[in-house]
């Protein structure tokens, strides 16, 4: 008898716990457990899907997912250790662009010197001695720090989120922030970026000097410095140069500066000696599967997808061709 009752109040327990999946008071308490195995399945499910990483992603590109660089708005840097090639931006600051062209072409800044390398910041080069005298019609511009989004600026649009503007994503190959409200646009201060120096005086910036960044993405400069293009090719002959000793990186006098032997648009420059630089066009499926690979890493190593990416850790691809490689339109 004693055995019988025990087994009756064992069914009656179970049939109490089966009545209790079907109460609403119990669901939400059984949802709690519920849910998070549910995601962590799921997770676990997306990590067996992997990506491809971003050098299969390239490998898997078509011609037409590049495009060549614009030899008018192609500068080449010429250093001791090699050339740096930028490319420039005039559609976000047409009136520097314009205005550093005339400042190549009249040869100023030939034979002038990095003057500033500050660590985890930018170098910096210009005349601040006045040794070369400016041009004729180099003056004060506006500053052209952003400007009216045009309806026709193509923009391929982060999801993941920014701290410094309401939406960021890519237009050309170039790291682009915008407000939509305020119908504005303009570039982010990313590794590579090239600026404008200026004085307090916000026309002050002619062109005359100019900056990359070297460091991590100085965002607070967004939208109080003219930025005027990116460099394709070279950054290690920048990031590598010794750091300044004086306040701001600036370059002691008994420190030997780093010469700029000569700076010329590509157009200038004949044919059989361009950089045959390609970049990976920001409109393209091939760059989105790029961004993927890297806001989600698929190699073996990570073990925790991070879900998000930030505007400045996205890379623009660039490559280099044969001098007799056919460029896609």
């Amino acid at each position: 008898m004693t055995r019988l009752a025990t087994a009756i109040r064992r069914i009656l327990r179970g049939a109490w716990a089966l009545a209790d999946l079907c109460n609403t008071l119990c669901m939400g308490r059984n949802l709690k457990f519920l849910i998070p195995s549910a995601l962590a399945f799921l997770s676990m499910s997306a990590l067996a899907a992997k990506h491809p990483s971003m050098p299969e992603v390239l490998a898997a590109s078509a011609p037409a997912d590049w495009r060549p660089l614009d030899p008018d708005n192609t500068l080449y840097v010429e250093m001791p250790g090699g050339r740096v090639v930028i490319e420039l931006a005039p559609r976000f600051a047409p009136l520097h662009v314009a205005n550093i062209k005339t400042l190549i072409r009249a040869r100023y800044f030939d034979g002038l010197s990095i003057i500033r390398v500050q660590d985890n910041y930018v170098v910096q080069w210009g005349d601040p001695e006045s040794r070369h005298p400016l041009p004729a019609g180099i003056g004060k511009v506006a500053p052209e720090f952003d400007s009216p989004t045009p309806a026709d600026m193509p923009f391929t649009r982060l999801p993941d989120g920014d701290v410094y503007a309401p939406e960021v994503g890519f237009s050309n190959g170039l790291p682009v922030a915008r407000s939509p409200p305020l119908h504005r646009t303009w570039l982010a201060h990313c590794y590579g970026m090239v600026g404008v120096g200026r004085d307090l005086d916000i026309e002050s910036g002619s062109g005359a000097e100019l900056y990359v960044v070297i460091g991590h993405a100085p965002r607070h400069l967004d939208r109080n410095v003219a930025l005027v293009g990116r460099v394709m090719k070279g950054m290690e002959l920048f990031a590598a140069l010794p750091r300044g000793s004086e306040q701001m990186g600036f370059y002691a006098k008994s420190e030997a500066p780093t010469p700029i032997k000569t700076i010329r648009t590509a157009a200038d420059v004949p044919p059989a000696e361009r950089s045959n630089l390609e970049v990976l066009r920001t409109d393209s499926a091939t760059f989105a599967a790029l961004v993927e690979s890297r806001r989600n890493r698929p190699e073996d190593f990570f073990k925790v997808p991070a879900g998000h990416i930030d505007l400045c850790n996205v890379p623009i691809a660039v490559r280099e061709q044969p001098p007799d490689a056919a460029h896609s339109p």
